[in-house]
């Protein structure tokens, strides 16, 4: 059985307390609440809806007294939600007692008072306190499935908040494995080149031994055996540069290779990822993943990861040269290297979070720039230079705070491995003095054991030092990875159906489609024929343009299916299914490049004579011959050299060069005049025959032509026919066309006449 948490009155927001709780009656308990914003006329209004152990209460501000409604057989409480309005419902078996407006922002906290009311209800009516079966939602970011309480995603939670893995680095061999033999040849180089760095070290000892020692007690010098030794500290200096140039000129190419994989297997990655994984992103992000945090992977690979394994293998050839030389020695000169080793495993889970945290600052800073350069114009045409440099100057503050953050644990651990180092040198001498006094050791070999021990703590205090870049790697590689391991939610067939050629008949049986928790369309039935040319009219939010995301498979459908020529469009490959679809965006989207690169963009073949005719359809070959180099003529970035109505005659040409058998225009005529309009709409009606055409427009009057208008209202089709059809019938159709003649705002008049018909029903 679940048991409830009772919340305290406290909890209720304190508007509400002091009324409230002169109603509680004996043993009663609040179990959940909801705040509403909303009156029933749509205009903002406190109230608030609460659920207690014994029954259901309710009451807007301004109200006398408390409605409430006891739990009993028949009653049901429901909601539905609109285009940003959400309506939470009270039934019993013969009519609807009573109806709250909310903002959709309140979703969660009504599917919970729901799940607690019917939780109460069943009690009330069997006596047992039953589960709930919550309604199942896919996360909009991963498509995890997730109850409709569920506040959170858990697998995104996750990975913002789990920390990255040193571990993480070795799924960096998916990318080294083609590699893998020029990574051995190059392991064998950096074992050769160290091997050759350790031979001068050794060597001193019989040069000291058995020259210099020995001329200092009054003996010759032997010129053979000096010329040998000096002969063979020369030879190993050189072989030691020459192998040490082709190992790292080897693992330089090779590291330089993994990066552009690695870069170019994430651009990839990105690019097939759906529609809604770039609706909670940022630009600037994505672009510092892909660009900062790969650059970053490279020189830890080229460079870094380098130096760690030539200091594992010094280390470790230094250890057993020194045990071979004189144990008791070795055993002194390694005595710093476990406090070391301790020091290492203490910082590093906090600077490996640390630097992750450095990473997503960064971002933020890349996102202020990413969203204040393409919009420069918007910025100084308000005005805002001084708040887009105090966000700025605020991100960048924010990433200097972690980083001292960061570099406060960083510059106590470096000095620390450094003293260390110093105090084991120090140790070394002082045990290597009193051997001699001994005569336990030659001076030739305490000579050796410290060229070793400097060169050995060299390597100790760089391996300490990668311990930051490790996990600044690691920080790095997590995120490149959470790119890669997202797996899209407009995933291809495992079995596809190829189509040779493209009719283009669309039908929708019973589509449906939730954004999260939020239901856009539902219940969605339409055939649009070959050549038929339809529009879609209604309010904004209405689901005009979700409808043709779906079509496109900018996103799948929720619930039912969309047929293209009688095959389901999940059926098909992407890529060979949107060749056969012409879109022209409401926002014309140009890329940096000339006019004819921007046409032909989606045909890149296209001879020049096909880009002139797709110009001269779209009405654009005048103006692009007034400018200085014509069709070579830059656009600009995102197309700024070019006023609106020009860009979107250039996007309308660049869907026309593909000759698609599908033609969407979404608001197409938005960005342009009224005589341009008119130029445009002489060549669509030329172009629309023999294609199937779907067009959006909130401009009623450029759609009469078309062979049925489609009228959606809340994410529903609530009327279908033709222009005179319609008007015909006084509808809903008629009353937005009215309006827009009389210039009166179609949205608030559409939207407020519907909820005034329902409430006047309602009073009826």
């Amino acid at each position: 059985m679940q048991q409830f948490i009772h919340l305290s009155l406290n909890n209720l927001p304190p508007i509400w307390v002091d009324g409230f709780s002169s109603q509680l009656i004996d043993e009663e308990n609040v179990l959940a609440w909801l705040e509403i914003d909303l009156n029933t006329r749509l205009h903002f209004a406190q109230g608030i809806v609460v659920v207690t152990n014994h029954r259901l209460m309710a009451k807007m501000a301004g109200d006398e007294i408390w409605q409430e409604w006891r739990y009993q057989q028949g009653l049901l409480l429901t909601q539905r939600d609109y285009a940003g309005v959400g309506c939470l419902e009270l039934f019993d078996s013969k009519a609807r007692l009573a109806y709250w407006r909310y903002r959709l922002g309140n979703d969660i906290a009504v599917s919970r008072l729901i799940e607690c009311f019917m939780q109460q209800l069943g009690y009330h009516l069997t006596g047992k306190l039953s589960l709930s079966t919550h309604t199942q939602v896919q996360c909009p970011n991963c498509a995890t499935l997730l109850s409709s309480d569920q506040e959170e995603c858990p697998v995104c939670d996750k990975q913002i908040r789990t920390p990255p893995s040193t571990w993480t680095l070795l799924r960096l061999w998916r990318f080294a494995k083609p590699y893998k033999g020029r990574l051995l040849t190059g392991f064998l180089l950096t074992l050769c080149s160290t091997a050759a760095t350790l031979v001068p070290p050794y060597l001193t000892m019989p040069l000291m031994d058995n020259v210099l020692i020995p001329y200092q007690n009054g003996q010759p010098i032997d010129t053979d055996l000096v010329t040998l030794y000096l002969s063979g500290l020369l030879g190993a200096a050189i072989l030691a540069w020459v192998l040490g140039w082709a190992r790292t000129y080897m693992l330089a190419l090779v590291s330089e290779r993994i990066g552009a994989d690695l870069r170019t297997a994430t651009y990839e990655h990105l690019l097939n990822l759906s529609q809604e994984y770039f609706g909670g992103k940022r630009t600037g992000d994505l672009m510092a993943r892909i660009g900062a945090e790969t650059d970053r992977i490279n020189i830890f690979i080229s460079l870094h990861l380098l130096d760690f394994a030539t200091d594992v293998i010094m280390i470790g050839m230094t250890a057993v040269i020194l045990i071979s030389i004189n144990p008791w020695l070795a055993l002194v000169t390694l005595l710093p290297l476990p406090i070391i080793a301790w020091l290492i495993h203490l910082v590093r889970d906090r600077l490996r979070i640390g630097f992750e945290k450095v990473d997503r600052i960064w971002a933020e800073v890349n996102n202020v720039l990413a969203d204040t350069i393409p919009g420069i114009r918007v910025v100084k045409a308000f005005a805002q230079e001084k708040r887009e440099a105090a966000r700025f100057h605020a991100a960048n503050q924010r990433n200097l705070q972690i980083n001292d953050r960061v570099n406060r644990i960083w510059s106590l651990f470096t000095p620390t491995v450094t003293l260390l180092t110093e105090i084991g040198l120090l140790v070394v001498w002082i045990f290597g003095i009193w051997q001699i006094s001994e005569d336990e050791i030659t001076v030739g070999v305490l000579t050796a054991f410290l060229a070793y021990i400097g060169r050995f703590y060299i390597r100790l205090d760089s391996m300490s030092r990668i311990v930051s870049i490790t996990q600044k790697a690691a920080a790095g590689t997590k995120r490149i990875f959470d790119i890669l391991d997202h797996v899209s939610s407009v995933p291809e067939s495992a079995h596809p159906v190829h189509l040779s050629t493209v009719q283009g008949q669309i039908e929708l049986r019973n589509v449906g489609f939730r954004y999260g928790t939020r239901s856009i369309t539902r219940d969605i039935n339409l055939v649009i024929k070959p050549g038929e040319m339809i529009g879609l009219v209604g309010h904004s939010g209405s689901g005009k343009s979700t409808l043709v995301n779906l079509i496109c498979r900018f996103y799948d459908v929720t619930e039912g299916i969309i047929l293209i020529d009688g095959h389901d469009i999940r059926s098909l490959p992407i890529a060979e299914y949107r060749k056969h679809i012409g879109l022209v965006l409401q926002e014309p989207f140009l890329f940096y490049g000339t006019i004819a690169e921007n046409i032909a963009y989606g045909k890149p073949d296209a001879t020049r004579a096909e880009i002139i005719s797709a110009a001269r359809a779209a009405h654009a070959h005048e103006f692009i011959l007034r400018l200085p180099h014509g069709y070579d003529s830059l656009a600009g970035e995102r197309g700024q050299a070019l006023s609106g109505g020009e860009r979107q005659r250039i996007s309308i040409a660049r869907a026309l060069l593909i000759d698609p058998r599908i033609l969407i225009l979404d608001e197409a005529t938005s960005s342009v005049d009224t005589t341009t309009e008119k130029d445009i709409q002489k060549a669509l009606d030329n172009l629309v025959r023999g294609r199937t055409t779907i067009a959006i427009a909130h401009r009623l009057s450029t759609l009469r032509e078309a062979n049925r208008l489609i009228v959606l209202d809340r994410g529903r089709i609530v009327e279908m026919g033709n222009h005179a059809e319609l008007m015909a019938r006084e509808g809903y159709y008629y009353r937005l066309y009215q309006a827009q003649a009389r210039n009166v705002d179609t949205e608030d008049e559409s939207f407020v006449s519907v909820v005034e018909h329902s409430v006047a029903g309602e009073r009826e």
